[in-house]
């Protein structure tokens, strides 16, 4: 999976549209207890996600590649809109 756009929620869910047009939600939070996601607790930190196509990252260091994202998203639908 590649991916298109990454727009990060309030609740630390990620919304992932992918380049086939699948569109989903990756939450986040189950990881925030792992020390290499530390401070991704500051909400303004969880916020400056950039994307990268096959990994995203944060200011911070911590990032996902598209194949775990991909392993544990819940899709919302293929060529749906994203909802923001």
């Amino acid at each position: 999976m590649r991916i298109a756009e990454v727009h990060p929620q309030p609740d630390w869910v990620l919304s992932i549209v992918a380049d086939d047009g699948r569109v989903g939600r990756f939450d986040l939070s189950p990881y925030l207890e792992y020390e290499a996601f530390d401070e991704l607790r500051d909400h303004d930190e969880f916020m400056k996600v950039s994307n990268g196509g096959y990994f995203i990252e944060w200011e911070c260091g911590a990032d996902l590649s598209a194949d775990t994202i991909e392993a544990r998203w819940r899709v919302d639908g293929e060529n749906g809109s994203l909802v923001l």
